[in-house]
């Protein structure tokens, strides 16, 4: 009996090639998407999960009172790791890793490559297990001159030869020696780096490491557990460990706790100490996009299926007056399903093979098929199977139903079934609908952040890292001077870190009427003369640092308009404050807020104080009425010839806040291109409809052309039936779409309001495109001679 449905099934494909090809096409474009978007999930949701032993390895965070709310950063103490590791019997192992330390210039002969480094203990290899090309891994961090290269890094500076016991030189400075090389790191990877160093190593650059106090956090510190521990426990044993140590700090919290590392990718927004989401948000989300576009794409099948009703009547009729039973009949139209479902599955993996390069060079990404993993293939199957009874049990259910007598008398479509398709296609446009509806709204968000005033210019904004000669003032001065009479800068400050990097931060800070409660925590930069002229930030009060005044150099400094509402300072210029040990500071000026570590976020109170020594970059403004190219190009050539022994490498600060958005404009991209997919889909099953309807009424439409109804008439009175289902269809998405789009836009400090014109446009959109799909199909019967289908009566 099988062997005879399949012989059918694949007759009536091939009989019916205009429908199969619409139906198989339909299925094939919500599966490819279904699938590029479970890739993706899959991709999200494997972060991390190659290490071994991954669910017991974990994260260290810190709870601390901010601004006079719990936040919570991964920066911890440097005592932190040895002390819980001895005082702690539950933890097993420690590891600190260094932060924000950017990239280095390693030399092997005429190689010269600036490469991303981490400092780690040696213990950094017992907890996070990499493949080794070359070396030993429980030896390779125990000299503080030893390093460990990632492969690609390996054969940038050495080429193709095995580089073990092969000396590197250092920033220009001190010699190393490879002893270790290990395979690329996945970009699924929350550890990105291409250089290990040992912990060692960065004591004797900065001695005052080993001395800093439990309130210095600058560290990343990861731990593992002994068997059979309970993080729970752990975590009440961390508590209050570093108030123990310094009691002084129990007024900012300073409550560090284990977080799983596993999850650090997904779940990395913390809201007074705890956890409420992140990434992960996103990543259901587009699992449901999966999951509703593979809906649409059933549900579009059943409604092509259906409309064809008519013509499979009698042969329902035929079938079961020979004998068949409904169960065979049934058996007969899954199988016709699954058939399609399989070639559909076959035009979408064809689909998505030729699309993925694409899609991951669109996102930068890297998603590869694992065409080995036994979950890959169980994950086609399972959907072919899901798709074709899902997609056919309803025609099955419903054309299995027919009565021999009636069909073969003539075959009359039941309301019932009619409501059911209408129903199915009201679900298909309101989802439709909400998808574009949400699109719109993120679009517009995303356009509204990047075009809102950041309070400074980015444009012809570039930065340099402060490395080698460009270290020694004196040489500092020249480079900066010949850059400005050159023509190629306009303007040249010092800054303490890459723009866009999030700065430092200190509670020991003091101003007039602050109370003894108040453990507000400011953010700190230092920076160079010109400041403000250079990235094109307003001053609202006061002045600029200066070289005309001897003591900017030492006690004055600026605030930005949000440390003066902190402080509420009513006259901040002349205010004297307090930090730590240093000698009394005057406030000097005030600067308008900007933009430059996010922009959906408020701007965090700030102090900045003159210290080139502390600065890691210099900020050039370079010559707008100078073509780019050229002054890129002088401005390498002069640090080349004042500072040869480094490669100038110039960063522009609009690229910087570009990354700042990824997230948002990836999940545009996806609403777009999905969306866009699924209300194709939806046309495709409102053509379903369509054509069902047509052959319902072709005699009635006959009759009223025979009496005198003209084109017009006909064609309002077959379109009106839809444009309820799409107005329906509105009613519905219009609600859910405003409630899901606030609830999204409540996570940024600057938003959009929610207006009506993206809910009308998707309206008249949705209209729009019913009408039409609608009218190529209906214009054909208002068209077609009466005579054709009046003459059996």
């Amino acid at each position: 009996m099988f062997k005879l449905n399949l012989k059918i099934a694949l007759r009536n494909l091939w009989k019916n090639k205009g429908f199969s090809l619409i139906n198989i096409g339909g299925l094939a474009i919500g599966l490819a998407s279904c699938l590029m978007l479970l890739l993706y999930v899959n991709y999200e949701w494997s972060y991390d999960k190659q290490y071994k032993d991954v669910d017991n390895i974990y994260f260290a965070k810190l709870n601390l009172k901010f601004n006079g709310n719990i936040a919570t950063t991964g920066a911890l103490p440097y005592k932190l790791a040895d002390a819980a590791l001895q005082e702690i019997p539950g933890i097993k192992d420690a590891s600190r890793i260094s932060m924000g330390q950017g990239n280095k210039l390693f030399s092997y002969k005429e190689n010269k490559f600036k490469l991303k480094s981490q400092y780690v203990d040696v213990s950094f290899l017992k907890i996070l297990s990499y493949p080794f090309v070359y070396g030993n891994p429980a030896t390779a961090l125990n000299e503080p001159g030893s390093i460990i290269l990632t492969s690609s890094a390996a054969k940038k500076l050495f080429g193709n030869i095995n580089p073990i016991g092969l000396s590197l030189k250092w920033d220009n400075l001190k010699n190393v020696k490879v002893t270790g090389v290990i395979e690329d790191l996945p970009k699924n990877q929350s550890m990105q780096f291409e250089v290990l160093q040992p912990w060692s190593f960065f004591e004797q650059l900065d001695p005052d490491i080993k001395n800093a106090g439990w309130g210095t956090i600058d560290c990343l510190t990861l731990f593992t557990l002994k068997d059979n521990v309970s993080i729970t426990t752990v975590n009440a044993a961390l508590k209050n460990f570093i108030v123990a140590k310094e009691p002084e700090l129990k007024s900012y919290i300073y409550e560090p706790f284990l977080f799983p590392f596993g999850k650090t990718h997904l779940y990395n927004e913390f809201q007074n100490g705890k956890v409420t989401g992140g990434k992960i948000d996103e990543v259901k989300l587009f699992l449901f996009l999966a999951i509703i576009v593979l809906l649409i794409a059933t549900i579009n099948y059943m409604n092509l299926s259906t409309a064809r009703s008519e013509k499979r009547a009698r042969e329902v009729g035929v079938r079961k007056a020979l004998g068949s039973t409904r169960k065979t009949i049934m058996g007969q139209f899954l199988i016709e399903s699954l058939l399609i479902s399989f070639f559909a599955m076959l035009f979408a993996f064809a689909l998505l093979e030729l699309s993925l390069p694409y899609f991951n060079n669109l996102l930068d990404i890297k998603i590869e098929i694992n065409y080995s993993s036994y979950l890959f293939w169980l994950t086609l199957l399972s959907l072919v199977l899901i798709t074709g009874f899902l997609a056919g049990s309803y025609p099955a259910f419903y054309l299995s139903s027919f009565i021999p007598v009636k069909v073969l008398k003539g075959f009359k479509g039941s309301v019932g079934s009619l409501s059911i398709r209408r129903v199915l296609v009201v679900v298909q446009f309101s989802l439709s609908i909400c998808m574009i509806i949400s699109a719109i709204f993120i679009y517009n968000q995303i356009r509204f952040l990047k075009d809102k005033p950041l309070g400074f210019d980015e444009n012809y904004m570039v930065q340099l890292d402060l490395e080698g000669e460009l270290k020694n003032p004196s040489k500092l001065e020249l480079f900066k001077d010949r850059l400005i009479k050159d023509g190629s800068v306009i303007s040249a400050t010092e800054f303490a870190s890459p723009f866009t990097n999030n700065g430092s931060i200190t509670g020991d800070i003091s101003w007039p009427g602050k109370s003894l409660t108040d453990k507000s925590i400011l953010d700190y930069r230092s920076v160079g003369f010109d400041f403000s002229k250079t990235i094109g930030a307003k001053i609202v009060a006061g002045r600029d640092l200066s070289p005309k005044f001897p003591s900017d150099t030492s006690t004055s400094v600026l605030l930005n308009e949000a440390a003066v509402k902190l402080m509420s300072l009513k006259n901040p210029i002349g205010t004297i404050i307090t930090w730590g040990d240093n000698p009394p500071l005057t406030v000097v000026g005030v600067i308008k807020d900007y933009f430059s570590v996010g922009v959906s976020k408020l701007v965090t109170p700030c102090i900045y104080y003159y210290n080139i020594k502390t600065s890691g970059v210099l900020l050039l403004k370079l010559n707008p009425n100078q073509a780019l190219n050229t002054s890129i190009d002088n401005v390498k050539g002069i640090s080349e010839e004042l500072n040869p022994a480094y490669p100038a490498e110039i960063k522009f600060i609009s690229d910087g806040m570009e990354e700042k958005l990824k997230s948002e404009k990836l999940l545009s991209v996806l609403s777009n291109l999905f969306g866009s997919f699924s209300i194709f889909i939806s046309c495709l099953g409102l053509l379903g409809l369509a054509l069902y309807m047509a052959e319902q009424r072709n005699k009635e439409i006959s009759i009223r052309k025979v009496l005198g109804a003209n084109m017009g008439d006909i064609l309002v009175l077959l379109n009106k039936d839809f444009l309820k289902l799409v107005l329906i269809s509105n009613l519905i998405a219009i609600p859910i779409a405003y409630v899901l789009v606030n609830k999204w836009l409540q996570k940024y400090d600057f938003k959009i309001d929610i207006n009506y014109w993206p809910f009308a446009l998707a309206l008249l959109v949705s209209v729009f495109i019913a009408v039409l799909t609608v009218s190529l199909q209906t214009f054909k019967v208002a068209k077609a001679n009466a005579v054709d289908a009046l003459k059996y009566e």
